[in-house]
């Protein structure tokens, strides 16, 4: 029990630096704990200028972990990211010089300016944990986790991303702009152009990984897990749908509900924590008719539904 209230005062240290750093978001730095313990990857969707960038320096700033940046544009080439064997006359051999990817945490800034067989590097990284270089499979360090921003009013010069991409998204958030108080308060501050490089460490990597594995160990009802499973498969079934959750979407979906009941220090699941995350976890992954888009109907309203006509398991103690 002791471990475990240190675990639970680690998790409250973390996000309390985090949100020192960006003002007014303690939502969106919540779920973004949530996918860091769950192991899952996040996609950042949100006009520039919003502090998507400083969020995850801010984040590799707190857990000590290894930080690269990838900055994406059309001449962006699949090895720029996984690394390359460069033949060494001296020795005879190749030997593989590893690209940004060797990261705990790998920023891919505005991922839709790469093209698409640039795109495609990224899959084995996200789902394997490894990437694969003339033949050669290399691991990726534990853990890792990849966080990549796009911006939603560009179309030019771009490339979107395809469904099974967007798959392997755990979550799709976006940050906003702030309130008054809190934009006066971020323009006022000193430290107002690089908030990130002002944080210190206040953990390392070994812990997040040691948190990640007690995340795991959070036991799930038969009931509770019954629910997740008729929610996902709901989508699949609403009239506008097109393509509904797949079966990788529960799966993120019940890692990130363990996570958020972890953040709340309980060691089981309840509903709420299902409810809470549906939106953020499946609505990426959903896609409507075209008529269904016409008419103005958005993922988000079909979770809502969903969420509204599936009965919520009640257990009656005697």
């Amino acid at each position: 029990m002791e471990n475990r209230k240190t675990d639970y005062s680690l998790c409250a240290l973390i996000r309390r630096n985090l949100e020192n750093c960006i003002l007014g978001k303690s939502n969106e730095i919540e779920q973004l704990m949530i996918a860091l313990l769950a192991g899952g990857h996040i996609l950042l969707e949100d006009v520039p200028g919003t502090g998507k960038t400083q969020l995850v320096k801010a984040l590799a700033r707190t857990i000590g972990g290894h930080f690269r940046r990838i900055q994406c544009n059309p001449d962006l080439l699949p090895t720029d990211i996984t690394g390359v064997a460069i033949y060494h006359p001296k020795d005879e051999a190749f030997i593989f010089r590893p690209g940004p990817v060797m990261a705990n945490l790998l920023l891919v800034d505005e991922i839709n300016r790469a093209t698409t067989k640039t795109q495609s590097a990224l899959l084995e990284a996200m789902e394997e944990r490894n990437v694969t270089v003339d033949g050669e499979t290399y691991q990726l360090p534990n853990p890792f986790v990849l966080i990549a921003t796009q911006n939603p009013i560009e179309f030019e010069g771009t490339y979107t991303l395809p469904e099974a991409q967007l798959d392997r998204f755990m979550m799709k958030l976006t940050l906003g702009y702030p309130d008054a108080a809190t934009e006066r308060q971020m323009v006022m501050s000193p430290f107002s152009t690089a908030p990130a490089d002002q944080l210190a460490p206040v953990a390392d990597i070994e812990h997040v990984a040691a948190l990640m594995e007690q995340v795991k160990k959070v036991h799930v009802d038969e009931a509770v897990g019954d629910y997740l499973i008729r929610v996902v498969r709901g989508t699949r079934e609403h009239n506008g749908v097109q393509l509904g959750a797949s079966p990788r979407a529960a799966i993120s979906l019940l890692a990130a509900a363990k996570a958020k009941a972890f953040l709340n220090e309980r060691d089981y699941m309840i509903p709420d924590d299902i409810k809470s995350l549906a939106p953020s976890v499946l609505a990426h992954r959903i896609l409507l008719h075209t008529e269904s888009r016409m008419n103005g109907l958005t993922a988000e309203d079909v979770i809502q539904a969903v969420l509204h006509s599936t009965n919520v398991p009640v257990r009656m103690e005697r």
